[in-house]
């Protein structure tokens, strides 16, 4: 029913199952992982009505399990990408997975599938970090150029009264650059 995909590694295609609707996926030498995604198969869709909370467990430096909540996956929204090099250090949130003892490695991290209700998802607040930018990296890094030369064009800005004639200089009103932007 689920996938689980790390850049540079093989696809998991067979979550262990640790409960009639909760299910695991081992991430080994999790240290070295910044992203993951989590996907449905397309064999198996959810019953109607739910969907399926997406948790990131590692083991903090007492070797417990620390649980947070990264998103959700549904039928209308079948895949997600969720960062975790940011969650490694971070608390653990209330998550369905507490009354198992699932075996914790120090080097394995796990990645936890719990099939709840799309109404319960809803009122779900996943950790901030965990979600990527939706907004592709070279348009957010022309965002942000244009907006540091606004800034700077704008902080040489002088009034008509300040202004000393030079013929050997042009003036560009503030508004144009504005307008362009």
């Amino acid at each position: 029913m689920f996938g689980c995909l790390v850049a540079g590694r093989l696809v998991q295609a067979a979550p262990q199952q640790v409960a009639e609707d909760k299910f695991v996926f081992d991430l080994p030498d999790y240290e070295n992982i910044n992203h993951v995604v989590v996907f449905m198969l397309g064999t198996l869709p959810f019953p109607e009505g739910m969907g399926g909370s997406v948790y990131f467990c590692y083991p903090d430096q007492s070797g417990m399990a620390v649980w947070q909540l990264l998103g959700f996956v549904t039928n209308e929204k079948p895949s997600a990408i969720f960062k975790i090099s940011g969650l490694k250090s971070g608390k653990g949130s209330q998550h369905p997975f507490g009354a198992m003892n699932l075996p914790q490695t120090p080097t394995v991290a796990q990645i936890g599938i719990s099939v709840e209700l799309l109404e319960s998802l809803a009122q779900q607040t996943p950790v901030a970090s965990a979600a990527v930018s939706s907004v592709d990296s070279f348009t957010e890094f022309t965002q942000k150029m244009l907006d540091n030369f606004y800034n700077f064009a704008s902080s040489f800005a002088v009034t008509q009264a300040q202004m000393t004639p030079n013929p050997s200089e042009a003036f560009i009103p503030a508004n144009v650059v504005l307008k362009w932007y």
